[in-house]
Order: C-alpha cells, then structure tokens, then sequence
C-alpha cells in the first residue's frame, strides 16, 4: 500500500498545494529557512569584514597625511585646520572598528545562536524541523491519497469498458451493411456489444461511488492538511519576524548618522576649519619669519682688553631666540659654557687681526682664497682621527664652525686647544670648529 501511495506522490496533475505530493515545498521551505540564517551570517561577516579594512585604510591615510602636514611648508590657523581633517579620519576610523565589532559581537552571534536553538540537527542527516513537518503533511494526506487512487484505477475502468463498447457497436454496424452478413455473426455482435453496455455501466457506477466517497473525504483532508501547514507557517513567521529585528539592529549599527559621537567630529572638524582667521597667519608668519622678526642691529663698540668679550659676531646675544654669548641655546640647566674662541691651534694670529669686524663680510677671513673653508690652505699636520659623539646641540655661528645635534657623531682631526675649541669633520665630510666639551669619546 505505502508503494503505491508513493509512486501517486510522483504522478502530479498540477501545480496546486492540494495535489497529491505539492506540499514538499512547504517542507522545503524549513530547510530553505536554515540556508537563509547561513546566508545572512556570511553577509554581515562580510560587511564587517568591510568596515574592518575601511576603518584601517582611514587611519593609515590620516597618519600619513598628519607628517606630510607636519613637515610641509602650511603653517598657522590653516595647518591646524587641515590636520583636522587627519583627526576626523582618526575618530571616523575608530567608530567603524565599533561598527565591525558590534556586527560580529552582536548580531552575528544573536543570528547564530538563534539558528542553533530554532534548527536541530539529526544523526542520520537533514534537521528534525524538516522531517516533522514531513511526516505531518504525509500523515494528513494519506488518506485521501489512498482513495484518490482508486478514483483513478475506477476511472480507468470505466473508460476502458467504453472503448470496449464503442468497439463493439462498431463492429455491429459494419456487419448490418454487408451484404452476405450471417445471421448467426450478428446476433454474437449484437449479444457483445450488450455486454460491452453493461459492463460500461457497472464501471461507471463503481467509478462515480468512488468519486462520491473521495468526496466526502475531501473536508477532512483539507482541514488536516491546513492545520499541519497553519504549524509550519508560524515556524516561518518566527523566522521572518527574527529576521526583521536583527536587520534593525544591523541597520543601527550600521547608521553613524544617529551616533552622538559620529555628529560630534564633524560639528568640530567644521569649527576648526571655520575657526581660521588668514590675517592672523599672515601676522604670524611676518612676526617669526618676517620684518616683525627682533633683529640686533650693529651698534658701535668700543675696543676693550677684555677677554671674556670677542669683536666678531660670536660675541652678540640674540636675544629673540634665547641664545647666549657665544650663539649657543641653553636647552638644559646642565649644558656646558661654550669656550671663548680668540684664537684656535688651527688658524694663525695673523688671520685674525683685532680689528676685524661685521662690516668685513665680503671675504672669509679663515681662507685664503675665500671658499670657505678654512682648512684647505693650512700646511699638513699629524691628523688625529678619535669617532665622538655630540651631547648637545650646538649652531655654528661662524663660517668655520660646525652645527650639529644631540647624538650626532663626527670625527676629531684635531686635538683641543687651549681654549678648548677641537678641529672635527662631520659624516658629510664637512671640516671645522667645535667646543670640546660638547662631544664625548665613543668608546
């Protein structure tokens, strides 16, 4: 019996639900269900996996940009004003990161657990929800199943014993017409097709009392089956309501628009940027790189046996940038005294006449022949080559100094003179003056 009912779920007239084995979609439509919950997991994975990349690529970009800033030529009001802009991708970055975090934290956890709880897996395969709902649909349907196939065996019948019949009277009129038709020939046609009638009668009301008793089965079929897919459509409603809250919560995680700190950077990216004032970056730049700079014009000098005092430009004070005596910026309280310079080992008494002053720029006064560097005429001399290292930094404020910085290393060529000033060449190949008691011996 339950092979020929199977072999009835194969044999589908039409499209409708109520045809024997139509209802395998509403069956489907459980498993279709578990695949939809795969299918929005891997969606917001990889929404968030975009968020991710998004959220790095902003950071790395405003990082970059923020040194380009830094070290370009913009400055005032309107560097921090396009910094701002660096710092805005910062802050944005920072809340897409919260984005991913709060898609795969939340809802891509809330959509996983939910499918565990709501989709059962069986040992033999295929989930417990599908194989329910299954077995429900067949259980209401087999009843009527079973006597739907006999409707269609009595149908069979029926027009198989009309066929017969029709047959039957054929033969019968065709023998009428003959000429030399025997008697005898035609009364077993006549006596056939009778029996052809009957038998086409009786099939026939076989065929309409299983109709009738189909009938009668067809409400109860209906409500059965209505009750079964009445369960079945509020597992799927569940579903889709679930479905709608997560694509909410998703929908809010991904709208920055609502976020009080998303408004925030942009309500102060816009103020700094509004804030910039032009004329006070014109009036800061003529105040530090400008006419507004302090200058310390040459005023007369009395000549004076003190040698605590030098007549070169060494022995000024630029007072607008904090340096001492000698030119040096005092960075620490433990920085050294620079040594006075008046005469050095290097550069003979007779290069440097006492009465030497600013007004004497045309020429250096250190070569011979002008080039700047004081070294290239001298005669050639023992070279003493110790690798040292800067402690401080120091500005040369002559042409035959050197400049250099903290943690600078450089090369003696020449030992300390009694004022203690030391001949050094730099990594460049640079040669000149330094104070002795800024560099230390590398060990």
């Amino acid at each position: 019996m339950s092979g020929s009912y199977d072999d009835s779920m194969i044999d589908v007239s039409s499209d409708s639900f109520w045809e024997v084995g139509n209802y395998k979609r509403t069956v489907k439509r459980v498993d279709d269900g578990n695949r939809l919950c795969n299918d929005l997991m891997s969606c917001i994975h990889e929404r968030a996996r975009i968020e991710k990349s998004y959220a790095q690529q902003l950071s790395e970009w405003g990082k970059r940009w923020r040194q380009l800033i830094e070290k370009g030529p913009q400055y005032g009001m309107l560097e921090r004003a396009w910094s701002s802009l660096c710092t805005e991708a910062e802050k944005v970055s920072e809340l897409h990161m919260e984005v991913k975090a709060a898609l795969m934290g939340e809802d891509f956890e809330q959509l996983k657990n939910w499918q565990r709880d709501a989709y059962h897996k069986q040992m033999i395969g295929g989930f417990k929800e599908t194989k329910e709902a299954d077995d429900g649909f067949r259980k209401a349907q087999k009843p009527w199943a079973k006597k739907l196939k006999e409707v269609e065996t009595m149908k069979k019948m029926y027009h198989s014993a009309c066929k017969e019949e029709k047959l039957a009277a054929s033969r019968e009129n065709n023998s009428k017409l003959e000429s030399n038709n025997n008697p005898e020939v035609l009364k077993k046609l006549q006596e056939k097709v009778e029996k052809c009638q009957q038998e086409a009668q009786k099939t026939k009301e076989r065929y309409e009392k299983s109709l009738e008793e189909l009938d009668k089965l067809t409400p109860q079929y209906m409500e059965n089956m209505e009750q079964v897919f009445e369960q079945w459509q509020q597992f799927e409603d569940k579903r889709i309501r679930f479905f709608k809250e997560l694509l909410l919560e998703v929908k809010q995680h991904l709208d920055l628009s609502t976020n009080h700190k998303f408004q925030t950077i942009y309500h102060t990216l816009e103020d700094t940027i509004a804030a910039t004032d032009g004329e006070e970056d014109l009036k800061w730049f003529r105040s530090n790189h400008g006419p507004g700079m302090p200058m310390n014009w040459p005023q007369f000098e009395d000549w004076s046996i003190d040698l605590n005092r030098t007549l070169s430009r060494r022995g000024t004070k630029k007072t607008s940038e904090g340096v001492t005596l000698t030119g040096i910026s005092q960075t620490g309280a433990d920085q050294p005294v620079q040594p006075l310079k008046t005469n050095n080992s290097s550069v003979s008494s007779a290069e440097r006449t006492p009465d030497w002053s600013d007004e004497d720029t045309t020429a250096n006064p250190f070569s011979a022949n002008g080039d700047g560097n004081p070294f290239e005429d001298e005669p050639a001399s023992p070279v003493v080559s110790v690798p040292v290292r800067a402690l401080y930094d120091y500005e040369g404020q002559e042409q035959d100094e050197l400049t250099f910085k903290a943690g600078d290393e450089l090369t003696k060529i020449g030992e300390e003179d009694d004022q203690g000033w030391c001949k050094g060449r730099l990594k460049d190949g640079k040669i000149g003056l330094y104070p002795a008691n800024y560099v230390e011996d590398i060990q």
